[in-house]
């Protein structure tokens, strides 16, 4: 394959890249573990290695934690806002200018189309650009207690915070998490996914490139059990942001109540998307179809349950069928419409749900079936499956599947719809497609999710905050909530008469 890329001409000559980084990074710069093991990085549209990192220790995670704990106490918390915000500006900048290398890297390492990569990591500079700009507008209040007594509030840096990060949006997530703790004079140690370890060690070296002090970012690579354990007990960390499955949640909720650690948990989703008669049925056509199918449904937030109005169901369907027929499958680095699953043991699982659903009689009106690339017959793909008139209590209509697999709901009205709605142990998003005013914001009323999307699915940005209810988790990401989530108010009352 020729393209205008060089990076990906070579990559797809030789199999590999010649800029991936190497080891840990700690203490501003990168370091020899404390071992010589490493790990594969799978390309998910090939199903084989193209590069190896580094597989971690606990000293290498402890090694981290001591240069963030060093870092943060001699200089860091201290940093004037502005300095904080000139830096992560720059690093905007930066990553702005090194937008094509870094999207091939996370486009190579998660499977994703290089379109979306390329989205993703604009929305990683988005995210740096706009805490920078928060920075030294972190406000404390004045409590008016009288005229002998002066009573106000500060917002400090909690400390250390540990970044566990998924492998779904490697580079976005880490961002949304990182860069509201520097902002906030946090400093971090990150543990990027082991599935996509990349562009996170990228981002640290970029980071000190934009002039962030020696030690106040870290990365450590490894997998959960030897590099995330370890961050989520360790006595030197004061938060732990996780994004990951409610199993592993939960793991690391328990661990951190041992030195009642500080978490914020966004875990998964069964979101709803409800269609009404009313609605614009373009808007609603292509919002559907991306809730579900962009990243290939791996999104905690994907739009997995369709709930339609009884009336507009056959017809609405019968385009969203071919719609989704002509969907277009391929390496992540040929830019199709879908790409592949991220890894072997994922696309099992999905399928596993699908299989199932057929031996329960499933009405399955598109795709349903592991395939792989067109072009070359390799990777882990899975058709863009659509499933009809799927019961409440299904598995699918319950279990998060985080594949392109959508259910339907047929509802008989909007309050039917809202029930349907609400019938499910995940609250993470929902979305509303209606022509009527009222009846949106009264069901965004009456819907138990963080974020509810109205007219318009992945609507807002790093300005709205973002975050789970029930089982989804809790605390929140993005906008002040996020950078408030990096900070302990302290409170000042003096009598001065």
């Amino acid at each position: 394959m020729t393209t205008a890329n060089p990076f990906i001409d070579t990559y797809f000559k030789t199999g590999t890249l010649d800029f991936l980084p190497e080891g840990h990074f700690i203490d501003g710069a990168f370091q020899r573990p404390s071992h010589n093991r490493t790990m594969e990085s799978l390309d998910p549209g090939r199903g084989e290695a193209f590069g190896t990192f580094t597989a971690g220790t606990a000293d290498d995670a402890a090694a981290a934690v001591d240069s963030a704990r060093s870092a943060f106490e001699k200089s860091w918390r201290d940093t004037a806002p502005v300095e904080r915000a000139r830096i992560l500006q720059r690093a905007s900048e930066l990553l702005m200018a090194e937008l094509e290398r870094f999207a091939i890297v996370e486009s190579l390492d998660s499977g994703k189309p290089l379109n979306e990569a390329m989205g993703d990591t604009k929305g990683a500079a988005r995210a740096f650009s706009y805490y920078a700009g928060a920075c030294d507008k972190l406000e404390g209040a004045s409590f008016p207690l009288g005229p002998n007594y002066l009573g106000y509030s500060i917002h400090e840096p909690v400390g250390v915070a540990a970044q566990i990060i998924p492998w779904n949006f490697p580079l976005s997530t880490a961002a949304r998490g990182i860069a509201p703790a520097l902002a906030a004079g946090c400093a971090v140690v990150a543990k990027p996914a082991e599935q996509t370890p990349y562009t996170c060690l990228m981002l640290a070296e970029l980071l000190s490139r934009a002039g962030l002090p020696n030690g106040v970012f870290n990365v450590v690579t490894g997998t959960g059990l030897e590099i995330g354990d370890p961050l989520t007990r360790s006595t030197g960390i004061d938060h732990i942001t996780f994004t990951g499955s409610v199993q592993t949640g939960r793991k690391v909720m328990q661990a951190a109540a041992e030195d009642i650690t500080r978490v914020v948990l966004e875990l998964g989703g069964k979101s709803p998307v409800i269609v009404l008669e009313d609605c614009d049925r373009a808007a609603a056509l292509d919002g559907v179809l991306g809730a579900i199918f962009e990243n290939a449904g791996q999104i905690c937030s994907a739009g997995s349950r369709l709930i339609i109005e009884r009336g507009l169901h056959d017809s609405f369907l019968q385009d969203l069928v071919a719609r989704t027929k002509a969907l277009t499958l391929g390496h992540g680095l040929r830019d199709p419409n879908v790409g592949p699953v991220n890894s072997a043991e994922h696309l099992a699982k999905i399928d596993g749900f699908v299989s199932r659903a057929k031996e329960r009689g499933a009405s399955i009106v598109a795709g349903g079936n592991v395939t792989t690339d067109p072009e070359t017959a390799a990777g882990w793909f899975f058709e863009p499956t659509i499933v009809d008139a799927v019961a409440a209590d299904d598995e699918l209509a319950q279990e998060e599947v985080f594949g392109p697999v959508l259910t339907v709901q047929v509802a008989e009205d909007a309050e039917h719809a809202a029930v349907l709605a609400n019938d499910c142990q995940y609250g993470l998003v929902a979305g509303i497609y209606t022509s009527d005013f009222k009846t949106a914001h009264r069901l965004a009323r009456t819907i138990d999710a963080g974020q509810i999307y109205i007219n318009e699915y992945f609507a807002g940005g790093i300005e709205v905050p973002f975050g789970g209810n029930k089982k989804s988790g809790f605390g929140r990401e993005k906008g002040i909530e996020g950078l408030k989530s990096y900070c302990k108010t302290k409170s000042i009352a003096a009598k001065i008469s």
